[in-house]
């Protein structure tokens, strides 16, 4: 599944779905990466 995560204040990542860290970040992999972050929030309808 993929899955997006925020690094930083603006840059966002999008990557195949690793796991939940214990803190609440996902880890991703992305081209042979692995990478954690905060998951992206979804923006609610109007």
């Amino acid at each position: 599944m993929m899955r997006t995560i925020i690094l930083g204040s603006c840059v966002m990542v999008q990557g195949h779905y690793v796991k939940t860290l214990s803190d609440g970040r996902i880890v991703i992999k992305v081209d042979g990466r692995l990478m954690a972050g905060r998951p992206a929030t979804q923006a609610k309808a109007a």
